[in-house]
């Protein structure tokens, strides 16, 4: 996966996580990450997807997660929620993307902005996720023979 996408998800969880705290308008949101000086190595179209098409989406996306979290969506740590709202975004909508460069990129999002531990949570639930969405790519869909 090139490094402009891992650029793009990383700054696409951190405007997630912008919009989740102040409700700021994402155009506004948008227009602040592209006069930023580091994100010349950002895939932009890839980061507007995001920006965008999570909050386009995300009482499916949060439907996704609320199967398999052990609590209430805003219940969830807002880094842990950003991340977690991007993965299931791309494992719905990216079949391009392989589940476990999503699983990566998520628990290395975790281990970057998160709290000590929280990559583990971000990993489990995005696993679980890509099994129910995924089913024959993660291997869950196989029967025994």
């Amino acid at each position: 996966m090139s490094s402009s996408r891992t650029n793009a998800r990383q700054s696409a969880v951190q405007a997630l996580y912008q919009w989740q705290i102040t409700g700021q308008n994402l155009n506004e949101i948008e227009q602040q990450f592209y006069v930023n000086e580091n994100f010349k190595k950002v895939k932009r179209s890839y980061f507007r997807e995001l920006l965008h098409g999570v909050p386009g989406q995300l009482k499916a996306l949060d439907s996704a997660l609320l199967e398999f979290v052990d609590r209430t969506i805003n219940e969830i740590d807002p880094v842990e929620r950003a991340i977690l709202r991007v993965g299931v975004y791309e494992l719905v909508n990216r079949q391009d993307v392989p589940y476990k460069v999503i699983l990566n990129e998520g628990v290395n999002l975790a281990k970057r902005y998160g709290a000590t531990e929280s990559y583990k949570y971000v990993n489990s639930v995005l696993d679980k996720v890509a099994q129910k969405q995924r089913p024959f790519e993660t291997g869950a869909g196989k029967t025994a023979p």
